[in-house]
């Protein structure tokens, strides 16, 4: 398979015709790993919120209580990861792998740096955010040490992301995904470690995680340092300093990234905001249904990932035909799968919900949820792997837009009129008629092809 896969994008980067059954077969050969190391970053929330569910209601809504603002951090981490992941892809398409190595050096040096400056801010705003969430007093303290010990994982583990998102980005998703894997065992042993054996409650499971994602986070760079065929760096001298021309472009991808991060996840702050009056079962409810849904988005993101490096190498290897071709593919492979996955999520969410927590209110509610957000499978699909593909091509400023209009303009004024009335079922029928729409958004905006006229990355 993997030869297979080198002679496709070989033939890719080369210039010589691709049939409608090598893209596809291509997209397969990425997309397949991309999904299973999306599996098992889904399986990581089932086994923190699985874990922590059994200890009470309590314990999760104080991991629900942060989770918005974890994924803060980590979206400000993953968009300068994307600045330099999407360079590494047009590289490669030109077939210039020295200039792909260059920008490894200096993108896992950045992201280091980044990731600390993070870390840091994480743990300075660990103790006062509960209290600024709106959450209830008894779950302060348990939600305060989760986001501080996260928080402190965070150099590492975001340049670990780093280093296999490059692979990715080079062509090479079997490496990641089983990195991705065996990070999801290990959270699983020392999850039950911290947890349990040790008594630690809801800062066990913070790190539990922690530890299976450095020590996975230290092979990978080892890896794409040492192993990696177009990007290993040992045996050749350069600076870890980013250039001008990469820092240029990174930030010219990962600026708006970063106002989409505060635009998306600051609207998932403003949610649980609207959510945490309604108290600790819906609280708990909702970040288990979030947990949940993800069952059924997973190959979504996979796609996303697969489409990035796909359109990223063509239009490096400057096929506009092909990436066009490339983002149809993937687009309509993600609205297939996601739409199957809804149909099963529909009829077993009591099932889905049951692994993550014991307390049947929790169960009941967040089973309703579920069944409302299926609906929304199908559109939610085209805007994630849609988004890879402007991403594959440099314009992220648009689809950005798209969001921005989307989160606020949309669901959070749908979820103001509707949650004081219908309580957390309000809320996520607003999130559903918000995720069809931006579905739509994003369709006619690839199927536009304005973002395949971006201008190229300098010096590529």
């Amino acid at each position: 398979m993997a030869k297979e896969k080198d002679i496709l994008l070989g033939k890719l980067r080369e210039g010589a015709p691709l049939s409608g059954k090598e893209q596809l077969q291509l997209t397969m050969l990425l997309a397949v790993p991309a999904i299973l190391a999306q599996l098992s970053s889904v399986l990581m929330q089932y086994i923190d919120s699985a874990m922590v569910g059994r200890l009470g209601a309590n314990p999760s809504a104080s991991v629900g209580l942060v989770s918005t603002s974890t994924w803060i951090l980590y979206g400000f981490g993953m968009a300068v990861i994307t600045g330099f992941s999407v360079q590494v892809a047009h590289s490669c398409g030109a077939k210039d792998f020295a200039r792909a190595r260059s920008i490894l050096r200096e993108g896992l040096m950045g992201v280091l740096l980044f990731g600390t400056l993070l870390g840091l801010v994480g743990v300075a705003i660990s103790a006062p955010l509960p209290r600024w969430l709106g959450g209830d007093p008894a779950i302060r303290s348990d939600a305060s040490a989760y986001f501080r010990i996260f928080s402190a994982f965070m150099p590492i583990s975001l340049t670990g992301y780093a280093a296999c998102g490059m692979l990715q980005a080079s062509g090479n998703m079997k490496v990641p995904s089983i990195i991705y894997v065996s990070m999801c065992a290990l959270d699983v042993v020392f999850n039950y470690i911290f947890i349990y054996l040790l008594d630690m409650g809801v800062a066990g499971a913070a790190w539990g995680t922690g530890v299976a994602e450095t020590l996975t986070s230290v092979f990978s760079i080892w890896y794409v340092a040492t192993r990696s065929d177009e990007l290993r760096i040992t045996g050749e001298s350069g600076s870890f300093i980013p250039k001008h021309e990469t820092l240029r472009n990174a930030i010219g991808i990962t600026g708006p990234l970063w106002l989409q991060n505060l635009v998306m996840r600051g609207a998932h702050v403003a949610s649980t905001l609207i959510v945490a009056p309604l108290g600790p079962i819906s609280i708990a409810a909702n970040a288990f249904a979030i947990t949940a849904e993800s069952f059924c988005y997973m190959p979504g993101y996979g796609l996303e990932e697969a489409a990035t490096t796909l359109i990223g190498q063509s239009l490096g290897a400057k096929r506009k035909d092909v990436a066009r071709r490339f983002a149809r593919t993937t687009i309509g492979m993600g609205a297939v799968i996601m739409s199957l996955l809804a149909v099963a999520m529909f009829f077993f969410s009591e099932q889905l919900m049951g692994l993550l927590s014991t307390d049947p209110d929790v169960v009941a509610l967040g089973a309703k949820v579920l069944r409302i957000e299926a609906f929304a499978e199908t559109l939610f699909a085209v805007s994630i792997v849609g988004f890879g593909v402007c991403a594959g091509a440099g314009d992220t400023l648009v689809p950005t837009c798209l969001n921005f209009g989307s989160m606020w303009l949309i669901r959070i004024v749908l979820a103001l009129f509707l949650t004081p009335r219908m309580g957390l079922e309000g809320y996520w029928i607003a999130m559903c008629v918000e995720l069809n729409i931006r579905g739509i958004l994003f369709l006619l905006y690839v199927r536009s092809g304005r973002w395949s006229r971006k201008k190229l990355l300098a010096n590529q």
